[in-house]
């Protein structure tokens, strides 16, 4: 960038799962997992900011970058940014790689300007500010407040995206996860939301499920709900239950399908045979921080 950078901060971010998706409702439940979005922001002056995604050259930058300028506005003056991303997290597959980007981005710029809960405000502000900038790139749909809110505190949400509050939070058990991801992406600007609304009495059970504290109920029968509504096979999330998950079905809008269990070998044994790559990882109760 040709400018002598003037402080620098990193933050690291987990992807979530889908419980409830909020698409048809505007409610919504994710759950964090082991799979993340590390983020390094430099700041310099002259007011350019710039992207880089270290491991996914063909992908926009456009999310990261407007993510440094919601919070560089917050700080005020004429300051740029290089901020730099790696994700363990396969993008556009319903993974909430989006949401862990954002938190990550505006974490890592709030470290390096040293405003951590000062001039950018508690944690909420944060939060809010990468939501507001992942509409602003139009990489989600809803406003992703349930993924967003599971990636910057961890654990398990139930949420009402359009108020954007948090209805219910809490701790996941230490369980693993598995994910059948297949080749195919799918991009939250490409989905038909007049044929997803068509079952939003069906995703009210399924959230009413997850607030009443069954979120393993929840997730299977928001899986095979969406499953209908976008026209994917059920099988995956079936095979998963007959091996063992306590939990199975579509993440975000697909096509990932996750499953959740005390061990998941065998679920992941059952889906080698299936098209797509299986990574097995565990439920994050963490949530994203800073890296000092």
């Amino acid at each position: 960038m040709g400018s002598k950078g003037l402080a620098s901060g990193s933050a690291v971010s987990p992807g979530a799962a889908t419980i409830v998706n909020a698409m048809a409702t505007g409610m919504g439940g994710a759950f964090a997992i082991e799979l993340r979005v590390t983020a390094t922001v430099t700041i310099v002056e002259g007011g350019k900011i710039e992207g880089k995604i270290v491991n996914g050259a063909d992908e926009s930058t456009e999310l990261m970058e407007t993510c440094v300028s919601r919070v560089l506005e917050m700080a005020g003056g004429n300051l740029g940014a290089l901020v730099e991303t790696r994700s363990d997290l396969p993008v556009a597959r319903g993974l909430s790689s989006s949401s862990a980007c954002s938190n990550a981005v505006v974490l890592a710029t709030a470290s390096a300007l040293g405003k951590l809960d000062h001039e950018t405000g508690p944690d909420s502000v944060l939060l809010n500010a990468g939501i507001d900038a992942s509409v602003e790139a139009g990489v989600t749909v809803t406003g992703a407040f349930d993924d967003a809110s599971a990636s910057f505190y961890g654990g398990a949400v139930i949420t009402d995206n359009a108020r954007r509050e948090i209805m219910r939070r809490e701790e996941m058990p230490e369980l693993e996860v598995a994910i059948l991801v297949p080749e195919e992406r799918s991009y939250s600007g490409e989905v038909d939301l007049e044929r997803i609304r068509l079952l939003s009495p069906q995703v009210e059970i399924a959230h009413r499920e997850a607030l009443e504290g069954d979120i393993f109920r929840a997730i299977t029968l928001n899986g095979l709900i969406f499953c209908a509504s976008l026209s994917y096979d059920p099988h995956p999330a079936i095979i998963a239950l007959e091996s063992g998950a306590l939990a199975a079905g579509l993440s975000g809008k697909g096509p990932a399908f996750v499953a959740i269990g005390e061990d998941v070998s065998g679920v992941a044994r059952a889906w080698g045979d299936l098209d797509g790559d299986v990574i097995l990882t565990r439920v994050d109760n963490s949530g994203s921080m800073v890296i000092e």
